[in-house]
């Protein structure tokens, strides 16, 4: 008997079914689909893949628009079973059998079979179902909306505000956390990963955090003869040197070794009649607290590689270069006249002698360790912050899983740690 009321059923159930079961593919589909592919696909004229970026543009509405009418399918299913089941069985036996024929029929045909289907090809069945997902959006969105606003007024009084317009997932961290996955799989390679992590971290860093500090600055008197200037440009290695008047803070301009090769050249050799001034290009100041994102736009906008940074109180702090920005993107970049000072040197105990200048970023890709730089930008300055104090020599602190070491130290700067390799992470155990 119950066979024929199965089969007196079949139409209609087959019906809203196959409607639940193409909606739980389009919810998987779409969330599952990839971003990168959709907007490639988009800019190549893919007109279904518009569609799918315009409905995942709006995620809150078309996740609450699917399950709307997800869940209006399966409670109509359900109830039309009940109702069958419950007039040929007396009781509370039609209603039972009736949950569990519809408890199977939607697990397995409406929820996990559409959704292993479209989870292993998202793309294609997203792209697939974006006409009929865009005309459910249409027909349910404004309810869903509804649904929503009754939502966060109910969750308001606790003290839990949700805006419509936020992502769970910032997008960084959504690439960050895929680079870091795809890394531990071993399909990117570890430059790749801090190459990618580099980009990454441009807008969160500011110019202080890699420019070279004014201690550290080649600068030369612009109050010398212009034979000694010459002579300290050549000396220096630099193409572009400060020039300043009185003091050091007073920075007049900045010199091009190519202008003064030109003004050389017009002299016709003879330096002495080099009017050094009048080569002199303006200096660029920008506040310490530039991002680096920003100043790389910035370099490339006003085509100038070579700025200086200041403080709030306009005092001259140091000075950055494209150079150095790209470094933080694709590691340490050296010509056939820089002078090398790697600054990391591994010893025979396995521990490694570090220079105090030495960047935690900079040692954190050459030994691939995990030592923070939030509060600190120099292995000298984590040591300092993580023991409150100026360390003396030949003290030993332990932290994050190394033990540091003081080796050298002149005045209140440390110019020579030794660090132990890390020690394993307990917490994994």
């Amino acid at each position: 008997m119950i066979w024929a009321i199965l089969a007196a059923l079949a139409p209609t159930l087959l019906v809203l079914l196959s409607m639940s079961a193409l909606i739980s593919a389009a919810e998987t589909s779409m969330t599952a689909a990839s971003r990168g592919r959709m907007h490639q696909l988009e800019r190549d004229g893919d007109p279904a893949a518009r569609r799918v970026n315009r409905l995942i543009g709006n995620q809150e509405t078309m996740i609450g628009a699917i399950l709307l009418a997800n869940n209006v399918m399966n409670i109509f299913a359900s109830v039309v079973t009940t109702q069958v089941l419950g007039a040929a069985f007396p009781g509370w036996l039609g209603a039972a059998i009736a949950t569990a024929v519809m408890t199977v029929l939607v697990v397995i045909f409406a929820e996990i079979m559409p959704k292993t289907i479209a989870i292993a090809r998202a793309d294609d069945t997203a792209r697939t179902l974006s006409i009929p997902t865009y005309w459910l959006v249409k027909i349910f969105g404004p309810l869903a909306d509804g649904a929503q606003w009754v939502v966060r007024r109910t969750l308001k009084p606790f003290g839990i505000k949700l805006d419509a317009g936020t992502d769970v997932l910032a997008a960084h961290e959504e690439i960050r956390g895929a680079v870091e996955y795809h890394h531990s799989e071993g399909l990117v390679e570890t430059r790749d990963r801090w190459m990618l992590g580099g980009v990454l971290d441009l807008a969160e860093m500011d110019v202080g955090e890699v420019m070279v500090h004014r201690r550290s600055i080649v600068m030369i008197d612009g109050d010398m003869a212009p034979r000694e200037i010459l002579a300290e440009a050549l000396d220096s290695g630099h193409t572009r040197i400060p020039i300043y008047r009185e003091e050091p803070e007073n920075v007049v301009g900045v010199l091009h070794v190519k202008d003064l090769l030109q003004a050389i050249a017009k002299a016709d050799g003879d330096i002495d009649r080099i009017d050094v001034p009048s080569i002199l290009r303006a200096p660029w100041f920008i506040p310490e607290t530039t991002s680096l994102k920003d100043q790389l736009a910035a370099f490339l906008k006003r085509q100038n590689h070579f700025a200086l940074v200041v403080d709030e109180y306009g005092a001259l702090e140091g000075l950055v270069t494209l150079e150095d920005i790209l470094e933080e993107i694709v590691g340490e970049i050296e010509d056939e006249h820089d002078v090398v000072a790697p600054g990391v040197t591994p010893q025979a105990d396995g521990w490694v002698s570090v220079e105090g200048s030495v960047t935690i970023r900079d040692l954190n890709r050459a030994l691939n360790w995990q030592l923070p730089d939030d509060e600190a930008v120099t292995v000298a300055g984590l040591l300092i912050n993580e023991s409150q104090r100026i360390p003396e020599v030949g003290e030993t602190f332990a932290f994050h899983r190394h033990r540091f070491r003081v080796a050298e130290r002149r005045g209140n700067q440390l110019t020579l740690l030794t660090i132990s390799p890390p020690e394993p992470d307990e917490s994994l155990d």
